[in-house]
């Protein structure tokens, strides 16, 4: 047994100003932003780099079709931030309801993308059709990767969130939200880049 005078030297612990969990996220997305800015730039360089856009003898993107389902990834955003709001006031029935809501509108974004690219190959835009065919599936196919790992993450999430202590859950559901945020953030920067310019 330690005497007073010793734990006194003991140094306190204190409690970290950001969480671990959430600062470890922080620095997941930067380096996340790098990769997508890698590849947005080697798809404008790309693009610059030829009179044509898209090459002669590749189909057009669905601009509108996408348009729609990107408006759809932004409601799962705004869902999520909803259903965090009624986490908060401890209101589970509406947490419940908008989490899943949340869920649904990204499962809806990639079964609706999967669609797109399945109708894209029948048009000949392939991974090897072209460099544009290459570009356009590794990076939309980078985004579709994140998009499924965080549904899978927000799923497994779930039943966690109605079990876990109040102060537990909500640190783990930032870093989840966080997680998301960024999917659904950078969607919009493709969009633009790739379906648009």
């Amino acid at each position: 047994m330690t005497s007073l005078s010793e734990q006194a030297d003991l140094p306190v612990r204190r409690k970290p100003a950001i969480p671990n969990g959430v600062m470890a996220m922080c620095f997941f997305i930067a380096a996340e932003v790098m990769l997508f800015a890698a590849f947005v730039s080697s798809y404008m360089i790309l693009r610059a780099g030829v009179p044509v856009w898209p090459p002669w003898g590749q189909p057009r993107l669905p601009v509108l079709t996408t348009g729609f389902n990107t408006a759809v990834l932004l409601m799962s955003g705004v869902l999520l931030h909803w259903s965090k709001q009624a986490f908060k006031a401890e209101q589970m029935d509406r947490f419940k309801r908008l989490y899943l809501l949340a869920i649904g509108a990204g499962l809806f974004f990639v079964v609706f993308q999967g669609y797109e690219w399945v109708q894209l190959i029948q048009f000949g835009l392939t991974l090897t059709s072209s460099t544009y065919g290459g570009i356009f599936y590794v990076t939309i196919g980078l985004h579709a990767l994140h998009a499924v790992s965080a549904i899978l993450i927000l799923f497994w999430q779930y039943p966690r969130l109605t079990r876990l202590d109040f102060q537990a859950a909500k640190n783990e559901f930032t870093v989840t939200q966080m997680l998301w945020y960024f999917v659904v953030g950078v969607w919009p920067v493709l969009y633009v880049t790739i379906y648009l310019y």
